[in-house]
Formats: structure tokens, C-alpha cells, sequence
């Protein structure tokens, strides 16, 4: 008697990998189960930390962190101090209540595939954010010192106060318009590669993707681009 790996654990561990980002399992369990498991979701041996203790967990956390940023992501008791150490703590909502609670973000349910979800909204965000910040610097820039007349010596025309003040709320308007448009973002589909993708955009959405239109796309052999 054992438990299974989820079902959608392999295609969020690939969609990571596929990021870049580094994918640990650790694991109270043994050994030998922890490797079976580590070989059906598609991790190496090498990450995979096994007969873990509540606070070898929070170790090899502190030890990670020496890299860089960690999301830790749990449902258990003993996944809690490891959750409160890491940078970013993620636990399922059908977790233990103390693992929500040490938890910095809670997924609903217990599909895993919230946490790729989670970290590609959060990477559009930011992204969302910059490009707020970017577009609001460089408007007040040139419509600022337009209104305050720094143009008049070589233009001899003044901006009107009614024009002036109809440009600070288009400022305002674009930027909260720019932000509601995260209501139209998707979460990632994990169930094709990214060949597939592209050439169903590109093809319609029941084409099948073969060598050719891989080629044609530029796709590398395979489906997946680097």
C-alpha cells in the first residue's frame, strides 16, 4: 500500500523545469519511495532529500536560500517550520490547519497545478507593474513641463488648463485600464509543449503539429524551446 503521485504533478514539475526554476522533493518517506516517486514525476536523484525530519526540512530551506529565492509548498504539520522559513510558503487548502496557517500563500483544493498558476500570475504582475511604472514616468515627463509652458519659448502655444487637466486623468484612466486587463490573463496550460502551442496558434487550434510545421516555426526537434 502506497500512495500515488498526483495526477497533474509530473506536468507541473515539467512546466517548472521549463522555467528554470529548480524543483526539490523532500520527503519524510524513504528512500526507496522517494526515488520511485522522484522517477515518475520526472526528478532527478539528486534532488531528492528522503527520511526528513520537521527541521531537516527547514534546513535544506536555509541552505537553498544561500542561492537564491525558495517557494516551499506543503499540506502537512510537519511541513510547517519549512513553510515558515521559506521566502514564499504555499499550502493546499485540503492541508492540516497548521500548514495553512504558516503558509504565506493558500491554494483552493489540492491541485497542484495552483502553484504553477500562482507563479505565473505573480511573474504578470510584476510585469503588469513595470510597465505601469514605465508608462507613467515617461508621460509625465513630456506632458508635465507641456502644461507647466516649457514648450511655449520655442512653440509660442500654451496648453489649455481644461486639456492640461483632461491629460492628468487620461494618466490615471490608462494605468488603471492597463491593470484591469489581468482579469483577461489564462493560466498556463501545462498539457502541451510549446511546440504544439505555437503551431496551433499559428495553424488553428486542431492542427496537428508535425516536422514540417515545427521546422517552419523555427521549433527544435523535439517540441520544447530552450
Amino acid at each position: 500500500i502506497a500512495d500515488a503521485p498526483r495526477p497533474e504533478a509530473s506536468l507541473v514539475i515539467a512546466w517548472l523545469h521549463r522555467q528554470s526554476i529548480d524543483v526539490w522533493m523532500c520527503t519524510g518517506d524513504s528512500s526507496q519511495t522517494a526515488d520511485a516517486v522522484a522517477l515518475q514525476v520526472g526528478l532527478s536523484r539528486n534532488r531528492v532529500r528522503a527520511g526528513q525530519l520537521p527541521r531537516d526540512k527547514r534546513d535544506l530551506i536555509t541552505e537553498l536560500q544561500n542561492d537564491g529565492l525558495v517557494v516551499f509548498v506543503g499540506d502537512g504539520v510537519n511541513d510547517a517550520p519549512a513553510l515558515a522559513q521559506a521566502d514564499v510558503g504555499v499550502a493546499l487548502g485540503a492541508g492540516s490547519g497548521v500548514a495553512v496557517e504558516a503558509a504565506d500563500v493558500v491554494l483552493v483544493g489540492d491541485d497542484l497545478r495552483g502553484v504553477s498558476t500562482a507563479l505565473d500570475l505573480a511573474r504578470h504582475t510584476y510585469n503588469r507593474i513595470r510597465l505601469n511604472f514605465a508608462w507613467a514616468t515617461c508621460y509625465n515627463l513630456v506632458l508635465v513641463p507641456a502644461a507647466a509652458g516649457a514648450f511655449y519659448p520655442a512653440t509660442r502655444q500654451r496648453l489649455p488648463p481644461a486639456a492640461a487637466a483632461a491629460c492628468m486623468v487620461f494618466s490615471s484612466v490608462s494605468v488603471v485600464l492597463s491593470s484591469l486587463a489581468l482579469r483577461l490573463y489564462a493560466p498556463p496550460d501545462l498539457s502541451q509543449k510549446t511546440g504544439e502551442r505555437r503551431c496551433r496558434r499559428w495553424f488553428g487550434r486542431d492542427a496537428p503539429c508535425d516536422e514540417e510545421r515545427e521546422s517552419f516555426l523555427g521549433t527544435p526537434k523535439g517540441g520544447d524551446l530552450v
